[in-house]
């Protein structure tokens, strides 16, 4: 196998959000109407604006300093509501700042919602199917259906599907086809399999470490080869013929001590022959010729 030089995929398709700057382990952002400053451990560089610019955002995250990059808490220098719209393309939906310094959605994710949607506009035959596993928020899941998409939604989190519901009124997608299933992904994908349910596209977007509504344990090293495995057993149109299959397959990474191309070779062993993509997602700054890298991906197209 001959590894394909990486490509970087930038974020650059938004309105209402702007990375204003980076560095010293944090990054300044405008999400609408707002402001937040956020840990950002690959900022190693300098910022670009003064302290003041920073001091004075709507909404600090301090990061608590352990193991979980996720802990820590906000600090609000102003009052803020629960949550506001945000639009995406012609995607309506919901940000509001989580208890895990997130912001209900992650910016650099629109390369592959237009990726998926054009993949879904080159579908020949009936009406598509997608699977998008961990789909926190459901934005990918929102993005598929407006396309014309029937969507299976999977994530362990019900609170999570819950913000996604959620954004499925703000997007006025209430009549979509979508089920909301909580449910450990890769349980729920080998119970798909023993059905013989298949998939016109499976998007993936796993944690470092999480667990199911059942307990069950999920960590990234160990698991996602099977995962990755079964998700290539969805797409084919004939389980016995591996060439056979079609569609399409989105994987995001975040964890930091896995190279693109770990994902890149240990997809590429489970997939047919077709179209690859891997490297890197990022961010641009707004008046600063930089990147602020965000995760590692892998996209095959049948």
């Amino acid at each position: 196998m001959t590894a394909r030089a990486p490509e970087i995929l930038i974020a650059d398709d938004w309105r209402d959000y702007t990375l204003l700057d980076s560095g010293n382990g944090g990054k300044l952002e405008q999400v609408g109407p707002y402001r937040f400053v956020r840990p950002e451990p690959q900022a190693l560089w300098a910022p670009a604006l003064p302290a003041r610019a920073w001091d004075s955002a709507d909404a600090i995250f301090t990061g608590s300093g352990g193991e979980d990059d996720e802990g820590g808490r906000w600090r609000f220098n102003r009052e803020l509501p629960q949550s506001w719209t945000l639009q995406w393309d012609d995607l309506s939906f919901l940000s509001r700042p989580t208890p895990f310094r997130h912001l209900a959605f992650f910016p650099e994710h629109s390369v592959h919602w237009r990726y998926a949607r054009d993949c879904l506009k080159a579908h020949r035959g009936g009406q598509p199917e997608v699977l998008n596993l961990f789909g926190y928020t459901g934005l990918a899941s929102l993005a598929c259906a407006k396309a014309g998409a029937k969507v299976t939604h999977v994530d362990a989190s019900k609170k999570a599907i819950g913000l996604a519901r959620d954004n499925q009124r703000e997007a006025d997608l209430e009549t979509a086809p979508i089920r909301w299933i909580a449910d450990d992904a890769l349980a729920f994908v080998k119970r798909e399999i023993r059905r013989g349910r298949r998939y016109d596209g499976v998007i993936l977007d796993p944690p470092k470490f999480g667990r199911g509504p059942n307990g069950e344990t999920w960590r990234l090293e160990e698991n996602l080869p099977e995962l990755l495995d079964a998700c290539q057993t969805l797409l084919r149109t004939d389980p016995n013929d591996r060439a056979s299959a079609k569609g399409f397959m989105i994987a995001t990474v975040y964890a930091v001590r896995l190279s693109y191309l770990a994902l890149a070779q240990t997809a590429q062993q489970m997939f047919s022959d077709g179209e690859w993509q891997t490297g890197e997602m990022a961010l641009p700054h707004a008046g600063r010729d930089l990147l602020l890298p965000t995760a590692i991906f892998a996209r095959w197209r049948g």
